[in-house]
């Protein structure tokens, strides 16, 4: 009787532990609020920043303004019509350039930032300045508009330019080097 009872509890041990585990509902769940609430903050800040470029392009009667497929804007201040080249992937490019906010108020100027080389494409620069570096010829001198996500965007610098900063640029690209697999 006692050996009956052992294989009766055996067999409905083994058969109640191969019942497949039935799925158990989350604790909390996740409606993507968060980031849908970023992405309309993030679409209002960048409407905000485009207005005021676009006031400042308004007043500004003098030059002739572009608008870059990338999201900024600029104007030449020199430009060089009878040359052809721009950086490409791996050149090597010498470049002066300073920032100051929207208005004109310095923040880098050339003498603290000093002649710099950059290899493009290769190099950590911000996204502003890797883009407009290619739009420009040997000898040009061009003054960028970048909204804060095409410059230093929510971090900034950790030193001088504080986060969600839009800032001008003016770029003077001395020399460009062909990497030389070309």
């Amino acid at each position: 009787m006692l050996k009956n009872s052992f294989y009766i509890l055996l067999t409905l041990l083994c058969v109640w532990a191969c019942k497949t585990p039935e799925a158990r509902k989350p604790v909390a769940s996740k409606s993507g609020s968060f980031i849908q609430e970023s992405v309309k903050r993030n679409k209002k800040m960048v409407a905000k920043e485009e207005k005021i470029i676009a006031n400042i392009i308004k007043k500004d009667s003098i030059n002739n303004y572009l608008s870059s497929s990338d999201g900024f804007w600029y104007y030449y201040n020199a430009q060089n019509i009878e040359d052809t080249l721009t950086p490409h992937f791996g050149d090597l490019v010498e470049f002066d350039y300073d920032i100051s906010t929207l208005e004109g108020t310095p923040i880098y100027t050339k003498k603290e930032i000093g002649t710099r080389e950059y290899v493009i494409d290769k190099e950590n620069v911000f996204n502003g300045l890797r883009q407009g570096l290619k739009l420009m010829k040997e000898g040009e001198t061009v003054t960028f508009l970048f909204p804060s996500h095409k410059a230093f965007g929510y971090y900034g610098d950790s030193e001088k330019i504080g986060r969600n900063i839009p800032i001008r640029s003016t770029i003077t690209l001395n020399s460009i080097s062909l990497e030389k697999n070309q």
